[in-house]
Order: C-alpha cells, then structure tokens, then sequence
C-alpha cells in the first residue's frame, strides 16, 4: 500500500527526516489514506527539480503544504496551521466524498475541531494547559514515542513506517467516532425538544452528551436512561460542563457504590442493581425500574 524510497524522483510524497513529530506522521497518513497508496521519501532538504511534478511536499521545503516561512498560515481563532491542517483543508473535503461518508460539511468541520486543530497546535508549540499531578501524554506525545531510543539502533525510516501505521488506525477510529456523533446530533436534538422533564430517555445509545451541553434544548436535563451493552438499563447524570465532569444533580450518597439487594434495600426500588460510588450512574434491571430510581433521587434532593 505504501513504501519508503530512497530516489526523491520516485516519491509521491516528501517530508522531513531526522526527529518526527505528530504532524509528518498525521500527514503521511492522511494522504496515504486519501490516495489509498504511496512513495514516501524523508530528506534533509528539497530540491523540487528533481521532484514528480505530482508530489506533494510537507512540512518541509516552506511550499503549500509547509508551515515554518514567516507568513504561515493562522485560523481566526489564532492556533496556526501545521502541515496536517493545511492537507485536511486542502483535500479533507473530497476525502469524504470519496469514502461516502454523509453531511460532509459537518464532519469535516467536527473533524477539524476535534482532531486536526490539537495536533496543529502542539506542533506550532501551543500546548494544553493541564493541572494534574502525574504526567498527561498527548497523541502526539504517543507519536514521539515512535522516535529511535538513546543507543537502541533502531531505523528511523521503519519506525517512522510503524508510526505512521499507527497514526492511520488513530485517524480511523476517530472519523468513525466523528462520523457517529455527527449522525446521533439530530436524533439526540429531535428527542430534547419532545423532553419536558429533567430525564431524557433514549431507545438506544448513541453519543449525547455534548449536544446537551452544547444546546438550548440540554440545559434542563439531568439524566439520561439508555439500555444498557450488559444487562438492563442505565442512568447517567449530566456534567456541569465539558470542562467540569461534577454532576449537575448526583444520585444520593447513601447509595454510593450499593449492588444488588444491598442497593434494592436502600433505595426501595426492586430491580435496582448498582450505583457507582461516585454517584454518577446507576443501573437496573428494567426501564421502569430505572425510571423510579430517578424520581426518588429528585424527591429525595427536594
């Protein structure tokens, strides 16, 4: 499918040697994924009179597709481009198009926030601002992790082959996941505007979350009743925010980490099986079940 070769004249694709970093590896996979196959050089340098009038050069060589001359590329909102957002504007679009995939205009936009603009930003040097007390790896620090180790005689060009295998199942998975949620927007909106209570309830799951966060429709909700992929039907509550995941109305404490009869018992609801110990789902045997947990959770509070 692709190949690494050593003549630049032979190549369909030309990038950098030397250090790769998330941005080569996304690009390289992206375009061997849009034109299902592919020469792959890495160079020092380029000479583009010994290059295939049909090749296309990244991150690297200050062309179309490069991101370090003064002038680079800036999206409205100031993260700027790296080379793998400059390819997905270029060619995402017909990308999409060539796998049939639906609503191209709002995956490729999904696509883009969610996905490209992240990888762009790190590599121009914008990092996430993250408060925890352990060390939070990125993509493209996974991608990093790709690089020859200190003394480990490993090939750079296969480990680059490695990497970039690896950055095409992450970019599949995530247009699958993209690709969902985008499809679920519609019927999540279609079923909150038929909601007038605090509970909404579901026929199957699908992605929900961030259209009630996101939405005039999702501010009143504070459950979410689905069946379940194990056994019965769960209830979830909704995070104050995507940036906060505190609940904005939690189950009641005294059924915290409760299963079975134990959690029956405590909250008189027969069918009840389990509530996670922090208090932000519970699960039960049958829909009515469930949907009594919920109102005695609302009683309960008031």
């Amino acid at each position: 499918m692709f190949e690494m070769v050593e003549k630049i004249e032979e190549a369909d694709f030309i990038t950098h040697s030397g250090t790769m970093h998330a941005d080569d590896v996304f690009s390289t996979a992206f375009l061997i994924l849009y034109k299902k196959k592919g020469k792959i050089i890495r160079v020092n340098d380029v000479d583009l009179t010994k290059t295939k009038e049909s090749a296309i050069v990244y991150d690297i060589g200050k062309g179309t597709f490069d991101h370090h001359q003064m002038d680079a590329k800036v999206r409205e909102n100031g993260i700027k481009y790296a080379s793998f957002g400059l390819l997905w504007e270029a060619f995402g679009k017909d990308f999409l198009r060539k796998e049939k995939i639906d609503n191209i205009e709002e995956v490729y936009t999904y696509f883009e926030n969610d996905f490209v603009m992240a990888i762009d930003a790190i590599d121009n040097g914008m990092f996430p601002k993250i408060d925890a007390c352990y060390k939070v790896k990125t993509i493209s620090d996974a991608i990093k992790l790709f690089n020859p180790g200190y003394q480990s005689m490993e090939d750079s060009n296969t480990n680059f082959l490695k990497a970039v295998s690896f950055a095409k199942t992450l970019f599949e998975r995530e247009l699958v996941s993209v690709v969902g949620k985008v499809k679920a927007r519609e019927k999540v909106l279609a079923i909150l505007k038929k909601t007038e209570g605090p509970l909404l309830i579901l026929d199957e799951f699908m992605p929900y979350e961030e259209v009630i966060l996101s939405s005039v429709e999702g501010k009143n909700i504070l459950f979410v009743l689905f069946p379940s992929n194990r056994e019965g039907y769960t209830v979830k509550t909704v995070p104050i925010s995507k940036e906060n995941f505190e609940s904005r109305y939690p189950f009641p404490e005294e059924w915290a980490g409760k299963t079975n009869e134990e959690f029956e018992e405590v909250s008189k609801v027969k069918g009840a099986l389990f509530c996670h110990k922090n208090r932000f789902l519970i699960t039960a045997k049958t829909k009515e079940a469930a949907i009594q947990l919920v109102d005695k959770t609302l009683k309960e509070k008031k």
